[in-house]
């Protein structure tokens, strides 16, 4: 009988190492081909391979010495100052909903649950006539306000359902002794609330970094592109794609978002696991 439960053991162990190297394989095997890809020679991927025979920086240099630098810089600043402002947004959003109670408080959590259903490409069109309208076409001011808008609905719902765990009797042991709303958010709730704050960062520096129609819809000039709009170009152009150099730029937007994981990562992690279990 003992014998028999080892064995199963045995067996349930194997296959659960299986199924995790079969979906290492997955996401591990598309990663090797893109930078394989990005230090082969040429322009096509048909003559690429993960390891290549005569590799070569050039695809990188292309990028540095063209105008993707400069879309790099300000993928690099929109995602930075979304991060800081949707971050700083859905922190006093989230505090005012979890502790104070106010006329037209459940509306306006009904309303941030229905604007999560729609998703904003569906705005495009008002979105780029508000921009003419203003005259803030290649603004990244304005897609920066934009990014902020639609991250604040839905981080606001998780970090409220953060800041709800976190027990009221602290809040009236600060107002006893005299702490003001103001000094209890940034002293006792915000930096209890860090582990949801790195969810909610992380959320803000990737958004932009990953977003395409948006971005191409408000910024119209090559020197305002982000980064996916201007690698996007390099493979629409059917007689001069550049799949390799695309591999290069892919890799070069990705470095960003593993330093911001790694600083993040501890916080993130247990962020994400107390969302989904606590408010």
């Amino acid at each position: 009988m003992l014998a028999d439960m080892k064995v199963r053991k045995y067996i349930r162990l194997l296959f659960s190492y299986l199924l995790l190297a079969f979906m290492a394989v997955i996401i591990v095997y598309p990663l090797l081909w893109t930078a394989g890809a990005s230090f082969n020679p040429g322009n096509s991927l048909i003559s690429t391979s993960i390891i290549p025979k005569h590799p070569t920086f050039d695809h990188y240099k292309e990028l540095f010495a063209g105008k993707e630098s400069l879309q790099y810089v300000n993928s690099m600043k929109i995602s930075l100052f979304t991060m800081a402002g949707s971050l700083l947004c859905v922190t006093f959003t989230a505090y005012a909903f979890s502790r104070f109670r106010f006329k037209g408080r459940k509306y306006a959590l009904t309303l941030f649950l229905l604007l999560q259903m729609i998703p904003q490409f569906s705005a495009l069109i008002a979105l780029f006539v508000l921009a003419q309208i203003l005259g803030m076409i290649n603004s990244h001011w304005l897609l920066i306000l934009l990014y902020i808008g639609g991250l604040i609905p839905m981080n606001t719902y998780l970090m409220k359902g953060y800041m709800d765990s976190i027990p009221m009797d602290l809040d009236e042991s600060a107002k006893i002794d005299g702490a003001s709303s103001t000094r209890i958010f940034f002293q006792i709730i915000l930096p209890l609330s860090k582990p949801m704050a790195a969810v909610v960062a992380m959320n803000g520096f990737t958004g932009p970094l990953g977003d395409f129609v948006l971005s191409s819809t408000i910024l119209r000039t090559p020197e305002s592109y982000t980064l996916p709009v201007g690698l996007f170009n390099l493979v629409n152009d059917v007689m001069g794609a550049s799949y390799t150099t695309f591999a290069a730029g892919a890799l070069l937007i990705s470095i960003p978002v593993a330093v911001i994981f790694i600083m993040l990562q501890k916080n993130f992690v247990s962020g994400l696991t107390a969302g989904g279990t606590k408010g």
